[in-house]
């Protein structure tokens, strides 16, 4: 993926941006269906942190069903006015309503920030993940103050579409690295590491 200008987060933002509003919309349910495939395969985990795609971001709530199926118990984020997100748990569509920034929320007991803690995985969105682990959010920050109270074992999955599996991203000394990038095609890869150590299984 190219990148126009000086490179910066936001002019990484505003391509990848473009590009996904470009998506035909028969190809991003190609892409959800191929990703609620992917984490259904992912080893049982009793907790896990996932998120419900706003806009053009990929996934879908096939995606939070598929874990459900395999006998995870589905932790939501809940977006506070500041601070790390607070979390709540999904259960079914149902149990979702409509909230700030456009999010879909489940309707039940809001658990604190620390409910992150309970999870042996957490699926991140992500607009690009570098091979380092360096993740591009939207630039909020959420993310980066929650993640700091994840289990020191947890696998962080950022999930993306292929094409925004990349090989450098600009970083900053807050970002939080992912251990793992999750696409629709290429599956779950090991980040961090030499190429020779990636999978492109759930191993």
């Amino acid at each position: 993926m190219n990148v126009p200008g000086d490179g910066g987060k936001y002019a990484w933002r505003t391509e990848i941006r473009t590009r996904r509003l470009a998506v035909p919309r028969e190809e991003r349910e190609r892409e959800a269906e191929a990703l609620a495939e992917g984490v259904a395969a992912l080893n049982a985990h009793k907790w896990v942190c996932a998120y419900m795609p706003v806009g053009a971001e990929p996934g879908s709530i096939a995606m939070l069903d598929a874990l459900r199926a395999v006998g995870a118990r589905v932790l939501l984020p809940i977006t506070a006015a500041a601070g790390p997100l607070l979390w709540a748990e999904y259960t079914d569509r149902d149990s979702l309503q409509r909230a700030r920034f456009g999010l879909l929320e489940p309707t039940g007991a809001t658990l604190p920030a620390a409910a992150i803690g309970w999870a042996e995985l957490v699926l991140v969105p992500a607009m690009a993940v570098d091979r380092r682990g360096v993740r591009l959010g939207r630039g909020a920050g959420y993310y980066d103050r929650t993640l700091t109270a994840a289990r020191e074992d947890a696998r962080l999955v950022a999930v993306v579409r292929d094409e925004e599996l990349v090989e450098r991203l600009p970083e900053e000394p807050h970002d939080q690295r992912m251990g793992w990038a999750m696409t629709p095609f290429g599956g779950l890869r090991r980040l961090g590491g030499t190429e020779a150590e990636e999978s492109s299984s759930a191993g």
